[in-house]
C-alpha cells in the first residue's frame, strides 16, 4: 500500500470531512485548539497553537515513511477546521495500525463529530486499507477517552505500565484497545445507529 497515493483520499460524512493533513490547514487549527485551551488537559498530548507547525511537520514526516496517514477534521455544517485524527503506528506488513492523536475544539465534543470521524476512518482502515485489527491507546487517567472507546466497541488487550513520560514530567500508564476485522461488522452497525439516533461517543 503506498501511503502517498492513500492521502489522496478525501473521507466525506454527513456531518464531518477528513481532509488529508497539510501545512496550510495550521492556521485553522491553531484555533480549533483554542476552544477549551485542550494544550493544558495533562493527560493528552494535543499541540500548543504556536508548535502547530512542528505538529504538522512530524505528522508528514510519519506519512513519507508509510506509518502514518493525518487528517484535518471539517464540520460540514459550518464549514469549520475543529480537530485532527491520523492513522498512525502502521504496520502494513501486519495489516495493523493504531487510530491516534484525536482531538476536537470544546465545542463539537460529544456530538456527531466525534462518532462520525470514527465510521469513516474505521471503514476506511478495515474496508479499504484490508486491515486485520485497529488499536486505540490512552492515559489511564483520561476517563472520557476510555468510555468513548468503549462506548465505540473496542475491547480492552491491556495496560502498558511506565509507558511515557509526559511534558509536565509525570509518568503515564497506557490502555491499549483494539478492534479486529471479525468484531467490524458489529462495531460498523453501532455507529450508524448512534448516528441515527443522535447518540454520542
Amino acid at each position: 500500500m503506498n501511503s502517498a497515493e492513500e492521502k489522496d483520499n478525501i473521507l466525506v460524512g454527513e456531518h464531518v470531512v477528513l481532509e488529508p493533513l497539510t501545512m496550510a490547514h495550521a492556521p485553522a487549527l491553531s484555533i480549533a485548539v483554542c476552544d477549551g485551551e485542550l494544550w493544558q488537559l495533562w493527560f493528552t498530548q494535543v499541540p500548543h497553537p504556536d508548535d502547530m507547525n512542528a505538529y504538522i511537520t512530524q505528522a508528514l514526516a510519519d506519512e513519507s515513511k508509510g506509518e502514518a496517514l493525518a487528517f484535518a477534521v471539517r464540520d460540514r455544517h459550518s464549514g469549520a477546521i475543529v480537530g485532527s485524527t491520523r492513522i498512525c503506528h502502521w504496520q502494513q506488513q501486519h495489516r495493523r495500525l493504531e487510530v491516534g492523536h484525536t482531538w476536537y475544539a470544546k465545542s463539537v465534543q460529544r456530538t456527531a463529530v466525534n462518532t462520525e470521524t470514527k465510521l469513516l476512518i474505521l471503514t476506511y482502515a478495515f474496508e479499504t486499507l484490508d486491515v486485520i485489527a485497529v488499536e486505540f491507546r490512552t492515559h489511564i487517567q483520561n476517563k472520557a477517552s476510555r468510555l468513548a472507546i468503549c462506548r465505540l466497541g473496542a475491547n480492552e488487550d491491556g495496560i502498558l505500565r511506565n509507558h511515557q513520560i509526559m511534558a509536565n514530567g509525570t509518568i503515564r500508564d497506557t490502555v491499549v484497545y483494539s478492534i479486529i476485522d471479525s468484531e467490524w461488522p458489529m462495531v460498523k452497525s453501532n455507529l450508524r445507529r448512534r448516528l441515527i439516533d443522535n447518540i454520542s461517543l
